[in-house]
């Protein structure tokens, strides 16, 4: 039987692969994008001139550079809490099954079927008595086995391209995280600037009423007239309305912070005034570009979606061979209850078969004009990708130097209006010169004394969009190399 078996399966075997020498795969098909090599592109003076005086790679809790613990806080509160993360981190669990379900293919498939029929045979059929004619079990219980022999390496490919999607899914993950700390620490920045808007607000409508209560007294003096005291009211309430709109601004982003942290809105309630700050060089690392393909989890995602299509091109490639199953089966198979388990109720085979695609209406082939398209689809997308990143790099760069010079000469412009304003008030109070003046430096104080706020909050958000255009503190485990399938054109030999 064994001897057999060999000379069967060698048969089939060696006809097999006489069969596939007359197939042939589609002349033309085959991948026509490049990947781009991040050496090769010019990233500009921008990034090289901050590379010349390189900083570290951020820590992976990049965003204690702050120095704020109740920004700490919602950051961990949001990328445990938030379901945007949940919803990341299911899609990894699925890509893992998934790798399980391809791998499972390349095991032999081991089931058993158990069929217990109560019937009544036929007279005239080759049952022969006591059963023809009369009611009786019949009676099987098999264990079988079936194993296909992968030679072509359709299961291995399939396999590693559901682990490349697992480690797709994983750098997905990582982005959505990365994307949530960058968020919280963004609607942070802007709730610290509103604070400090309603410092701005508070002082100012102090000032205006400061400026009211002198001009009633002047007026009850004879030294000023009734329009005098009517426009130093008049601007009153509209300061008033000015708070109000800060102290909405405030409410709203504490909402959305507690969104972000995966809360109802009666968390913001416990948020209190920021105390952020940011006392360090900015800089680049020196590797940038090249360990920006491993830090970034959108880039490192596309390139694992280019390994996972190219082994998907394999795939297809495969199906233009022959399949050959291996099936083997054990049981007993009986007439009646009383000799079911027993040795000469025992049954027992083995099936070698091979299935060779000969005419599929052009199925095979256009399938492997889709994975090859989806492969190129996966490289452009790659390499826009690459693109953008090292553009984002280089505008947050761009901004943050610019910010670094506004914020030296809005530091001077907000000095020298507070000393114009304390000029003209002292002479407004001496009766040296009239309201309009003083009117004029409060405002001028005013609008400098935002300017200031704002480019700092700038300033920190820009370094948070600097931290997240680097790919944050969490390097992702990318493929060694991105290569291109190998360009078959003609005979599967």
């Amino acid at each position: 039987m064994t001897r057999a078996l060999n000379v069967i399966c060698c048969t089939i075997i060696v006809a097999t692969l006489a069969l596939s020498g007359c197939a042939r795969l589609p002349f033309g098909v085959k991948p026509s994008s490049q990947i781009v090599e991040p050496t090769k592109l010019n990233t500009g003076s921008a990034i090289n001139s901050e590379a010349k005086q390189p900083v570290p790679w951020p820590s992976q809790e990049w965003w204690k550079v702050y120095a704020d613990p109740q920004l700490d806080r919602l950051v961990a509160e949001a990328t445990a809490g938030n379901p945007t993360m949940h919803i990341a981190q299911s899609r990894v669990a699925i890509s893992q099954a998934r790798s399980g379900i391809a791998k499972s293919a390349l095991l032999p498939t081991i089931q058993t079927d158990a069929v217990f029929t109560r019937e009544q045979y036929s007279e005239n059929y080759f049952i022969p008595p006591p059963y023809a004619g009369n009611w009786a079990w019949d009676n099987m219980a098999t264990l079988g086995l079936v194993y296909e022999l992968d030679l072509w390496g359709k299961h291995r490919s399939a396999l590693a391209a559901a682990l490349d999607r697992v480690q797709m899914t994983t750098a997905e993950a990582q982005e959505v995280r990365l994307a949530l700390e960058t968020a919280v620490i963004r609607v942070y920045v802007q709730l610290s600037l509103q604070f400090r808007l309603l410092d701005v607000a508070q002082e100012t409508l102090h000032q205006r009423e400061d400026i009211r209560n002198i001009i009633k007294k002047r007026k009850a003096a004879g030294l000023a007239t009734e329009i005098d005291l009517r426009q130093s009211e008049t601007v009153v309430p509209a300061a008033r309305a000015e708070i109000e709109r800060i102290s909405e601004s405030i409410e709203l982003l504490r909402n959305q912070l507690s969104a972000l942290a995966g809360k109802g809105p009666g968390y913001g309630e416990q948020i209190h005034r920021p105390t952020l700050s940011l006392a360090l060089p900015i800089g680049l690392p020196s590797t940038i570009p090249a360990d920006l393909l491993g830090r970034r989890p959108d880039v490192v995602a596309q390139r694992w979606r280019v390994e996972a299509a190219g082994k998907g091109i394999e795939v297809s490639k495969a199906a233009f061979y022959p399949n050959i199953d291996l099936t083997a089966f054990v049981g007993w198979q009986s007439v009646g209850l009383a000799n079911f388990i027993s040795p000469e109720s025992m049954i027992k085979g083995f099936s070698p078969a091979v299935s060779l695609p000969i005419f599929e209406g052009g199925r095979l082939r256009d399938q492997l004009r889709v994975t090859t398209a989806e492969y190129d689809i996966a490289v452009e997308s790659y390499n826009n990708t690459l693109i953008h990143a090292l553009e984002n790099v280089a505008d947050q760069i761009v901004t943050l130097r610019s910010l670094e010079k506004q914020r030296t000469e809005t530091y001077q412009s907000n000095s020298l209006s507070d000393r114009a304003y304390d000029i003209a008030m002292y002479g407004f109070r001496a009766g040296l010169t009239d309201y309009l003046n003083v009117l004029n430096a409060q405002n001028q104080t005013l609008l400098e004394s935002q300017r200031k706020a704002q480019v700092e909050a700038r300033f920190l958000d820009a370094y948070a969009a600097l931290m997240q255009s680097i790919g944050g503190g969490v390097p992702v485990s990318a493929p060694p190399a991105v290569t291109t399938p190998q360009k078959s054109t003609g005979s599967l030999r």
